[in-house]
């Protein structure tokens, strides 16, 4: 008989992030689960990294991935504490974190090396080898199957005409950007079961962003969670899910 040792499990659950022209919404839901057992309905599977304005979101083996968040934390500190500036989103992109079992998507604002006037928005997606790309917008984690192909269709546009004589528009608001999320998550609910419970939404909004203008107060309840004044602002919109 063959014995054999497997440190990683999968704990369910999914992440996604979507990219605007002065923003990156970030989200994921709140379930715990092993197989057809669920852990607990409180997870976070979203962070926001200390000082500056970037938000992990890491799914996989909840344990490697809560610990992986307290790693790349410790590592913003110390660069903070040695250089007296937050390193920038495409500076914490390229870091490999193998052996941690968990799938990362990194979303915030980002100057890009051009102007800090024309800040560009930066989602980069990972698998557990450390390999990156910096995209629109990526799902990962148990619903990835369901929700990416939904935002390839209403992000990219895939497999849609536009009407003679219009053109697919380059950004979305941010208010359609927050109903594609949550229809996202709500289709991946009623078919998931390792999907559900909550959703956490955090939104990244670059300084000069107007991306809150227009919104209506009743239907997204937002809290600031920033930590500077003098940059970026960060919200997190919390809604509940199906539970069983």
């Amino acid at each position: 008989m063959q014995h054999a040792f497997n440190p990683y499990t999968e704990n369910g659950g999914t992440i996604l992030a979507i990219a605007g022209a002065d923003f990156t919404v970030i989200a994921g839901d709140t379930r715990q689960s092993e197989g057809y057992s669920i852990q607990t309905r409180y997870a976070p599977k979203v962070f926001k990294l200390c000082h500056g304005q970037g938000v992990l979101a890491v799914n996989g083996f909840a344990a490697d991935g809560n610990m992986f968040v307290k790693k790349v934390k410790q590592r913003l500190e110390w660069y903070r504490h040695a250089h007296a500036k937050d390193m920038p989103i495409r500076s914490i992109a390229p870091r490999r974190f193998f052996p941690y079992y968990v799938y990362n998507i990194l979303g915030g604002i980002e100057e890009d090396g051009r102007s800090s006037i024309h800040p560009v928005r930066g989602v980069y997606s990972f698998d557990p080898v450390g390999s990156y790309e910096r995209e629109a917008c990526r799902a990962a984690g148990a619903a990835q199957a369901l929700v990416q192909p939904f935002l390839d269709n209403q992000i990219y546009f895939k497999n849609q005409t536009p009407a003679p004589g219009t053109v697919f528009p380059q950004h979305l608001p941010l208010s359609t950007v927050l109903e594609i999320v949550i229809d996202s998550f709500t289709g991946a609910t009623e078919r998931h079961i390792e999907v559900g419970d909550g959703l956490e939404m955090y939104v990244v909004l670059s300084k000069n962003s107007n991306a809150l203008q227009g919104l209506r107060a009743d239907a997204h309840s937002f809290q600031e969670v920033t930590s500077t004044a003098d940059g970026e602002r960060v919200f997190v919109i919390r809604r509940d899910l199906k539970k069983d």
